[in-house]
């Protein structure tokens, strides 16, 4: 049986919030994953990497697994009616609503966080509380059939954790252990509580415009459409 999985290919979305799941999915047995967008043209990501959607909304079928990814794009998103309305429609058929990083701000705008535990990157997980989700802090967070993400590089872990979900944990170890998925960090500094308060600092304020672009949106228009 074909497992299909749907990530959305937007432009300025963080490369590894896409490609991190991707590549645990497709390593699966029996799946078939596309990059969704409104067209076929190729999308920059927020790092410069180029991607290419392979399917548009208007095409799409209903997925098992339904994934938004973040980056500096989903302040777009959130304003953005017709995605907002593919991401309603295609999440009340999948079977897992996914997001990683900010893509739960996605998910939140689009009406389907409240109630419900959620994260995201630290550094957005304010913003949960005002779509009506019940803020978790946890790299991978599971709500009956949503599932959320933390920042980046956490899609790895959701990946695994996706895959376990629909195929087993026999399979996610033996797609962990092809991708010789065993994290050792040089440097403990991957949370704002092991950061050094200078580093810290500098991270807010590479992500601040971002941020406040963030701010601006959501006062404007309400979490929820």
């Amino acid at each position: 049986m074909t497992l299909h999985f749907g990530i959305l290919c937007f432009p300025a979305v963080q490369q590894l919030d896409l490609t991190g799941p991707y590549e645990v999915f497709a390593s699966a047995t029996g799946a078939k994953v596309h990059l969704v967008w409104k067209d076929l043209e190729p999308v920059r990501a927020s790092t410069g990497l180029w991607l290419q959607p392979d399917m548009r909304f208007v095409d799409a079928p209903d997925f098992d697994v339904l994934c938004v990814p973040g980056g500096a794009g989903v302040n777009a998103l959130l304003t953005d009616d017709e995605t907002l309305a593919f991401v309603r429609d295609k999440a009340a058929k999948a079977r897992f609503v996914t997001s990683v990083c900010t893509g739960s701000l996605v998910l939140g705008r689009a009406g389907l966080l409240r109630g419900r535990r959620a994260t995201t990157h630290w550094n957005a997980h304010d913003f949960l509380a005002s779509f009506g989700a019940v803020p978790v802090r946890e790299r991978v967070v599971r709500d009956g059939s949503l599932i959320t993400a933390g920042g980046v590089t956490s899609g790895i872990d959701f990946g695994l954790a996706v895959v376990a979900e629909l195929i087993g944990q026999e399979e996610a170890e033996t797609i962990q252990l092809s991708l010789e998925y065993a994290p050792e960090p040089p440097f403990g500094a991957g949370l704002p509580e092991t950061a050094s308060p200078d580093v810290l600092a500098s991270a807010r304020a590479r992500m601040a415009g971002s941020r406040r672009e963030r701010e601006v949106l959501l006062s404007a228009i309400g979490p929820e459409s």
